[in-house]
């Protein structure tokens, strides 16, 4: 298990090198107020004077000290301590003369041996980032020491805790330094190391109370009571070390540190460790051996150890996932362009193929969330197109006085024996008319799914795209001129389908002429019937009968008995009409005067009462029809109907076919032509190939994580599965 510590702290400069805190890596974090003894804890664990010490805020950047152990007959390193061959179980071996030597990840391989030096180091990097006020900045600095008096850790000493700003120091000081800590602390990987001084009230510690915001439950928290020999006389920290007063999970681990004097004094920090453990045999006997500086290292080294065991899976599993998410995502970003004209042919190709895939349903990236495409452009065809048909009655907008009407104006001056075809064939194409605006929305919507076809590319299918704004947007300009181009002659071709059905009414249509002859049979078998309910004493043979079985011969001299009957089928009730087959006979035998009207009528008498005149006001639409109005409209709203559905089929079938081949295959089939017509010329090359300007950034960026991923994935990839566990 000790190679486990080592590999993280090669993971943290694998990672620290891009500059990313992606990955959450074990590490202990020290926390507490300002002035509580934090540098001073860890210059203990390291056993030398290497941090800057002093009153007042002197941590002003985050300090990433990593501890590693070398045996004592082990010499300091040349090349890289990363490197797999120079460990062995944990320990370095290689190196160069040196006992005890430390490396910052800004100043690269230099190599530090004075620990005066180190620290003046740390002072001038403070001050280069922070200013030389007291000022304070998020940006770590990277120590690394190497030492045989020293265990494996990770540690983060970080500003103290502070609540007035001095110096150059914001007024939201004691925000900014909140924020900076929990950055570090909300880490579910850290092991908090709580920092409290002995001589001040453990419930008001700052340290404990931050720690329990990000780990309610402790079990990440390590308590440390410092300056045990300043507490007041008469008092001790018996309780706070046995955890009466602030129960800690891991514990509470008392120490002694160098006093100001001390350090003023150059008095050496092995010196101070007897010291200590001299203090703590007097006044705490008992808890000696569970208290004290090496007690300490031991035990952040265990638990650190054991965290690590604990996150290394995870960690693993984590790395790898993002490795193969920035592969993907370098993939997209594509290569840096040599050959111009190749890429922009090769763009065009691929754009061209993926829209015309999409049309046919072979794309790569098929959609889940909703159609797109050929399935869409189906969709309108068969649904929208296809329903919107459907719904359209037949008879929209005509009512039967409408009809009566239009059968009226069609027979001009002359009362018409039959009714007139004229009527039927301007009714008809009235109605077929109506055909036309379903027909053009339909071109349009398959139009409107064109143009979304060329973003769904965009998006999914030709990411390159992406990386040259300035040829997306010429493409996408080409596309929408070709399709624009070729709404007007879809629109004319549609517009002409209903045109040829308005030019000519195919009576004879083989469809119409069962129709018509299913009709005629019906219309006989009514007349039959009406014929057998008239009373056995009208002689059928007189009444001469014309379509719909109502006579046609006013002239015809009646029977003596002049009634109602006598007309041939129609009832005594008829309305008054124009003489003629539709128009309503004149009624025989009203008032009894049935006999005189003929002879009246046959001498063309135009006595009151006794004719309509057809120049009269229009029908009411309240007004009674009788049954001869009322089977002539039905004639021809059956026709109309009949005939209109069967136009209706057709515009049906044939709008599809027409917007696939006039707008949909010829896109298809000219598109990569106009493309490259368009666009492969040399004087735009230069212009439509400009990356955007961030691309170039975000290619090495993710160039570097994914080359820091591998190597971390290699790095964890050495340690046996024995380790783990």
């Amino acid at each position: 298990m000790e190679a486990l510590i080592p590999v993280i702290n090669k993971l943290q400069d694998v990672f620290n090198t891009v500059g990313t805190d992606i990955i959450q890596l074990p590490q202990i974090a020290v926390v507490g107020t300002q002035s509580s003894g934090k540098s001073s804890v860890l210059e203990s664990l390291v056993g030398r004077d290497l941090l800057p010490r002093g009153t007042g805020i002197v941590t002003r950047r985050p300090l990433i000290l990593q501890l590693v152990h070398v045996d004592a007959d082990d010499r300091r390193k040349t090349g890289d301590e990363n490197d797999p061959n120079a460990w062995k179980n944990g320990r370095l071996y290689k190196g160069v003369d040196g006992e005890e030597w430390a490396k910052f990840l800004h100043t690269k391989n230099k190599i530090y041996t004075d620990f005066d030096e180190i620290r003046q180091e740390i002072e001038n990097e403070t001050e280069r980032i922070s200013g030389n006020n007291k000022g304070i900045s998020d940006e770590p600095i990277h120590l690394k020491v190497f030492s045989p008096n020293v265990v494996n850790l990770t540690l983060v000493d970080l500003p103290g805790i502070t609540k007035v700003p001095v110096g150059d120091q914001p007024k939201d000081i004691e925000l900014l330094i909140r924020e900076l800590i929990l950055k570090y602390i909300s880490n579910p990987n850290c092991i908090i190391l709580a920092v409290t001084a002995a001589n001040t009230d453990m419930a008001t510690s700052e340290a404990l109370k931050v720690a329990r915001e990000v780990d309610p439950d402790g079990r990440r928290t390590l308590a440390v009571v410092t300056k045990l020999d300043l507490m007041d006389a008469g008092t001790d920290a018996m309780d706070v070390l046995m955890g009466r007063v602030i129960p800690v999970k891991l514990g509470l681990i008392g120490v002694v540190n160098r006093s100001q004097l001390d350090i003023n004094n150059k008095k050496s920090v092995a010196d101070s460790i007897r010291d200590e453990y001299a203090f703590l045999q007097k006044k705490y006997p008992s808890l000696a051996n569970r208290n004290g500086t090496k007690y300490l290292a031991r035990t952040l080294n265990r638990l650190l150890m054991h965290h690590i065991r604990d996150c290394l899976p995870e960690l693993k599993t984590r790395i790898n996932v993002l490795a193969a998410q920035y592969q993907s995502l370098l993939g997209s970003y594509g290569e840096p362009v040599d050959d111009k004209s190749a890429t922009l042919l090769q763009l065009i190709t691929k754009f061209a193929t993926e829209y015309c895939n999409t049309i046919e349903g072979t794309a790569k990236y098929i959609e889940t969330a909703e159609l797109c495409g050929g399935a869409r452009i189906c969709y309108i065809f068969h649904e929208t197109f296809g329903r919107t048909l459907e719904s359209v009655d037949p008879l929209g907008g005509l009512t039967t006085i409408d009809v009566l009407t239009a059968i009226r104006n069609a027979t001009g001056p002359r009362p018409a024996l039959f009714v007139p075809e004229i009527s039927f064939e301007l009714l008809v194409k009235r109605q077929v008319k109506r055909l036309e605006e379903p027909s053009l929305r339909c071109v349009e919507l398959v139009h409107e799914e064109m143009q979304r076809i060329i973003q769904h590319c965009s998006n999914y299918s030709t990411q390159e795209l992406l990386r040259f704004p300035k040829l997306h947007d010429a493409i996408v300009e080409v596309v929408t001129s070709l399709l624009r181009k070729r709404l007007p002659v879809t629109n004319e071709m549609v517009h002409n389908l209903v045109a040829i059905e308005l030019a000519y009414i195919n009576t004879k249509h083989p469809d119409f002429a069962d129709a018509c002859g299913l009709m005629n049979n019906n219309i006989e078998e009514q007349r039959r019937n009406r014929m057998r309910d008239l009373p056995s004493a009208v002689p059928r043979d007189k009444s001469l009968k014309g379509p719909g079985g109502q006579s046609v011969s006013p002239t015809e001299q009646p029977s003596a008995e002049g009634e109602g009957p006598k007309t041939g089928g129609a009832p005594p009730g008829e309305q008054e009409g124009g003489t003629g087959t539709w128009r309503g006979m004149l009624k025989k035998g009203e008032d009894g005067q049935g006999d005189d009207r003929s002879k009246q009528q046959s001498s063309g008498s135009t006595q009151k009462g006794h004719a309509v005149n057809l120049l009269d006001v229009p029908v009411p639409v309240t007004r009674k029809l009788s049954a001869r109005e009322q089977r002539d409209c039905e004639v021809i709203e059956r026709l109309i109907k009949s005939y209109f559905l069967i136009v209706r089929k057709n515009i049906q079938d044939s709008v599809p076919k027409a917007v696939m081949h006039f707008l949909v295959n010829h896109v298809k089939d000219s598109l990569q032509s106009e493309l490259v017509g368009q666009l492969y010329k040399s004087a735009l090359l230069d212009d439509l190939l400009t990356e955007s300007e961030d691309m170039a950034q975000r290619r090495n960026e993710a160039a570097d994580m994914l080359k820091a991923l591998q190597k971390a994935s290699q790095v964890i990839a050495e340690i046996r599965e024995t380790h783990l566990w």
